[in-house]
């Protein structure tokens, strides 16, 4: 299962975030720690969104076209994420 940081950019990831680097600071939390509990926190995002989130969407026929070519796909997966997540 691939994995990605964009959460780390939602509410909760940056509040999530935010408390770690105070911990570290404060010398509660060592950076190690602090990281493992963000590898946990990616990991653990990633699992509930493809375990608990039902809305699909079915295209089928697609046209894609490309200058010169074109090609008909019976079938078309698109995997999306908030663009703005990835822009911050």
């Amino acid at each position: 299962m691939a994995t990605f940081e964009l959460y780390r950019r939602s509410t909760i990831g940056m509040c999530l975030t935010e408390a770690l680097d105070e911990m570290v600071s404060n010398g509660t939390l060592s950076p190690e720690l602090a990281i493992q509990v963000l590898v946990q926190f990616d990991k653990s995002m990633t699992e509930a969104l493809e375990s608990r989130v039902k809305s699909k969407v079915t295209i089928k026929d697609a046209l894609f076209k490309k200058e010169d070519s074109q090609e008909t796909v019976g079938r078309v997966k698109i995997v999306a994420c908030d663009s703005k997540l990835l822009l911050q």
